[in-house]
C-alpha cells in the first residue's frame, strides 16, 4: 500500500483516559509492520484530570521523519472528543485533511460547575466540516458500550479510520495488531468494537 502523502501526518487527540496514546501506538505498530518508517510523539495536558492529550504519528517510505507535525500539515486527524478535535483542526488541518471523530462531548469540570460554557455540538461539527476536506462523525463511545466495554472506544475509532478514503492501513492490517496486543475476552471485545467502527464509518461516508 502506497502513502498518499510522504511523510503522512496523523494527529490523534482527545482527553486523558480515552486511550489516545494506545491508539497512536497501534497505528505506529501497524505501519511498521508494513515496512514504513514511523515517528510517534505525545504531548500531555493535565491528562490525569481529563486534560488534553495529543499524539503525532508521522509515516514515511523513504526517510526517518521528525516527530512533530507542522501547523496546517496534518493529513488525518483522529479525535476522541469533539471540542479537542476542533482545537486540533484549527491548528493542524489543511485543504487535504480528513477527520474522523467521536461527536460525544466530555464536559470539563468548569462546564459541569456552570462556570464555563461548552459550545453547541452542532456548531463544532459545522466548523470541523468547513475547515477540512472530509469529516466523519462516528459514535465510538456508544459503539464501545454496545461491544461490551467503554474502554474500547479508541479501537472503534481505529476501525472507522481504516475505512477513510486513502487510509494508509487496511482493516486487516489493524486487526493483525489487535491480535498481537490483546488476548481472550479483551481481544473479543476489541474485535467487536473494531468491526462496529468499520461499519459505522461506512454508513456515515455513504450519507
Amino acid at each position: 500500500m502506497e502513502l498518499r502523502f510522504d511523510p503522512l501526518n496523523i494527529v490523534v487527540c482527545g482527553i486523558g483516559g480515552q486511550g489516545n496514546v494506545l491508539a497512536a501506538e497501534v497505528l505506529g505498530s501497524a505501519m511498521c509492520d508494513r515496512g514504513f518508517r514511523v515517528a510517534v510523539g505525545e504531548t500531555y495536558g493535565a491528562s490525569q484530570r481529563g486534560g488534553s492529550v495529543m499524539s503525532h504519528v508521522r509515516v514515511s517510505a523513504k526517510m526517518d521523519p521528525s516527530v512533530l507535525i507542522p501547523s496546517g500539515e496534518a493529513h488525518i486527524i483522529i479525535g476522541f472528543e469533539p471540542l479537542e478535535t476542533l482545537r486540533m483542526v484549527r491548528k493542524y488541518a489543511g485543504k487535504d485533511t480528513t477527520v474522523v471523530y467521536d461527536p460525544r462531548p466530555v464536559y470539563p469540570l468548569g462546564v459541569l460547575q456552570g462556570i464555563q460554557r461548552y459550545p453547541a455540538v452542532e456548531d463544532i461539527a459545522a466548523e470541523i466540516q468547513d475547515l477540512t476536506a472530509t469529516a466523519l462523525a462516528v459514535p465510538a463511545a456508544d459503539i464501545a458500550m454496545r461491544a461490551g466495554d467503554s474502554k474500547a472506544a479508541n479501537i472503534a475509532l481505529l476501525g472507522a479510520f481504516s475505512q477513510l478514503p486513502g487510509a494508509p492501513l487496511s482493516r486487516e492490517d489493524l486487526e493483525k495488531i489487535l491480535t498481537q496486543r490483546f488476548k481472550g475476552a479483551v481481544l473479543e471485545v476489541n474485535q467487536r468494537a473494531f468491526a462496529m467502527g468499520c461499519e459505522a464509518a461506512g454508513k456515515e461516508a455513504a450519507q
